[in-house]
């Protein structure tokens, strides 16, 4: 199954990198395009894909081993995580949401709650701080109306 699995899997991926390329001459470019061209850099990505998913239909790997339910169950987690994170951002501001979804992942990776809570605190106030004052970007760093940075 490991075989098949692999050789449907990059027949899929050429079929998407095929969609990419069309959808990446559709670009409009701009008179003020740079050397390359806003349609090169896609179509160049597209291109790798398909080579590398080629070389995948041609030599696919043995029986893969799938990881277990709970694995599965974790990444599931994740994504729910990280998703309701980009919605938090903007009504809750960075600091917070940041460190909640910091500190959960966190915890998925090893679990400890005291650990996990100084991870999120860490990362929030470090990114934020990098973000904010080093490279300068527009992050607020509490929701707008408590008033705060």
């Amino acid at each position: 199954m490991g075989r098949l699995s692999d050789r449907i899997f990059g027949l899929a991926m050429i079929l998407v990198a095929l969609v990419y390329i069309a959808s990446a001459t559709q670009v409009q470019v701009s008179f003020l395009s740079d050397p390359v061209g806003s349609k090169a850099f896609p179509i160049g990505v597209a291109s790798v894909a398909i080579i590398c998913c080629v070389v995948m239909i041609l030599r696919p790997d043995e029986e893969p081993d799938w990881p277990e339910l709970w694995t599965v169950f974790s990444i599931g987690i994740s994504i729910v995580l990280l998703v309701g994170y980009s919605y938090a951002l903007k009504p809750l501001g960075f600091l917070i949401p940041t460190a909640i979804v910091a500190g959960a992942l966190s915890y998925q990776i090893t679990p400890s709650v005291k650990g996990a809570a100084l991870a999120g605190i860490g990362l929030s106030a470090g990114l934020f701080i990098l973000f904010k004052f080093i490279l300068d970007l527009g992050l607020q760093g509490f929701p707008k109306t408590w008033g705060l940075v």
